[in-house]
């Protein structure tokens, strides 16, 4: 098994604590795989959210 880094900032998926691990988030487009950690996957929720018209709020 290949090693699993978040794609904003490097970070090495721990294996040791289960509860984080499940926090992180995978994104596939076609055959490619991106992992982005819990921090950054909050982070890019927001970024997401932030695009978002007022009229969905």
């Amino acid at each position: 098994m290949t090693a699993v880094h978040c794609v904003q900032c490097g970070r090495a998926k721990a294996t040791d604590d289960q509860l984080v691990a499940l926090a992180w988030v995978q994104e596939r487009d076609g055959e490619l795989v991106r992992w982005r950690c819990p921090g950054c996957a909050r982070a890019h929720v927001r970024d997401i959210e932030g695009k978002l018209p007022d009229e969905y709020w």
